[in-house]
């Protein structure tokens, strides 16, 4: 008599291959795209080859932004971002966390907007809510990048508009 065990074995998760952090500038701190996965909820049906261009594009859209502010603070002598004063959170600048949250929101919003055509199938078509989010996620998102880079600058998260 022999014994069969029906129990499966679920395989450990592969260690994640190593994966360039993404150079920025010297003032700002360079990009990993692991970090933004973990952070911002992005599995493996967004490839590397995919978040890297929404990443570096982000990372000049916000450098951008933020190009007097650097100029200033260059000006200054300081060299990197996290070398600016500012109050720590979790032994960390909250300059940099905010940098990298408008960063990764603008990269989010990037990707929301190109699945967007990969996952309007015929279902989710029919399915009003899912189409209300995926209408606006991309906007949330800019909202939350532009509200990061406000932090940074010290400004309030008021959006104003002329109709």
């Amino acid at each position: 008599m022999s014994y069969i065990d029906d129990i499966p074995v679920i395989p450990e998760p592969a260690a994640p291959p190593d994966v360039k952090p993404i150079g920025n500038d010297g003032f700002f701190p360079d990009i990993s795209m692991p970090a933004m996965r973990d952070a911002m909820r992005l599995d493996s049906t967004v490839t590397d080859a995919r978040l890297r261009p929404a990443l570096v594009d982000a990372i000049l859209s916000v450098n951008r932004l933020l190009r007097d502010w650097q100029a200033g603070h260059l000006a200054a002598g300081l060299q990197k971002l996290d070398e600016v004063p500012a109050p720590k959170v979790d032994g960390e600048s909250q300059l940099v966390a905010h940098y990298r949250r408008a960063v990764y929101s603008f990269a989010k919003a990037d990707i929301f907007e190109s699945y967007r055509d990969y996952d309007t199938t015929a279902s989710a078509l029919t399915d009003t809510k899912k189409m209300e989010w995926m209408d606006t996620a991309p906007d949330v998102q800019r909202r939350n990048g532009h509200w990061a880079i406000n932090d940074m600058l010290g400004r309030t998260h008021a959006t104003v508009e002329l109709i």
